[in-house]
């Protein structure tokens, strides 16, 4: 393992659960905390190039595990039942559990991992809540500058708190990406917010020109495009005429290229295929 400090922390923990958010090793090795009466732990999609299948980054999602039902998301699970204090709690949770089993396997690599900011949170964290999750990674020894954490899409009258939240986190070292519903408005927060990655919906494209203008205006500002949920071929067959349009390759992450699993899918698609 290339992270001694983590690899010590590992080797500490034990399997005991006395603790409502406690941390431990499953029999697999990987890590699982409990929140409210829910044990969790996390799982991975790939981020990856459409034309090579090259892999660029992992998103970590929070999943139930249960004897008899795993796989459910924790936020869809608990959103509603947890008050803002508790969707911190569970968020940093979360970020902590992915952070660990994502640097834990060789297949991290060279790869960024994206870790999703709640929507609730941007309200509910205090002013410290970037250097909050900054001493966890400092503390196991993991580098800050591989982690992309992933800001929810808001209204235009949430715009000074996306701004606020940003800055908070850009100050502690966090790279930024932003969901976005549209093509203009990426371009809108492109100077406003200055994100590292800009995240697009690939069923909910419409203009597919304004989609490749984007790719041309985020490549020569050094931004990373991202189509999320690319899950149908007729998605698929939009980014292929929006690459072509734009003569740029397109980043793509999806059902229809993988499922999310705790295991790092590091090879690319024409390997995976073969196999």
């Amino acid at each position: 393992m290339a992270f001694p400090v983590l690899n010590n922390y590992l080797a500490r923990l034990s399997d005991t659960r006395q603790a409502a958010t406690s941390v431990w090793l499953d029999a697999e090795g990987k890590a699982q905390g409990r929140f409210f009466n829910c044990t969790m732990t996390s799982a991975f999609q790939p981020l990856r190039q459409l034309d090579s299948g090259a892999v660029l980054g992992f998103e970590g999602l929070a999943r139930s595990v249960s004897a008899a039902d795993s796989g459910l998301s924790l936020w869809k699970l608990l959103d509603h039942a947890a008050s803002d204090d508790e969707s911190v709690e569970l968020d940093r949770l979360c970020r902590m559990l992915h952070a660990i089993n994502f640097f834990r396997q060789d297949g991290a690599a060279q790869a960024d991992l994206y870790l999703s900011v709640h929507d609730r949170l941007l309200s509910a964290v205090s002013s410290n809540h970037g250097h909050a999750f900054q001493r966890i990674l400092d503390a196991l020894g993991l580098p800050i500058a591989r982690i992309v954490l992933q800001l929810p899409a808001v209204t235009p009258n949430q715009g000074w708190l996306l701004n606020y939240v940003a800055d908070n986190y850009r100050r502690n070292g966090f790279r930024l990406a932003v969901n976005v519903a549209s093509p203009r408005a990426a371009v809108a927060l492109l100077e406003r917010v200055r994100p590292d990655t800009i995240k697009l919906d690939a069923r909910e494209i419409g203009d597919e020109s304004a989609a490749a203008d984007l790719l041309g205006v985020c490549h020569a500002a050094g931004v990373r495009v991202v189509f999320k949920r690319l899950e149908t071929g007729r998605a698929l067959d939009s980014l292929r005429r929006i690459g072509e349009a734009s003569g740029l390759p397109i980043v793509a992450q999806g059902y229809l290229l993988d499922t999310p699993g705790g295991v790092l899918l590091a090879r690319p698609l024409e390997a995976r295929a073969a196999a």
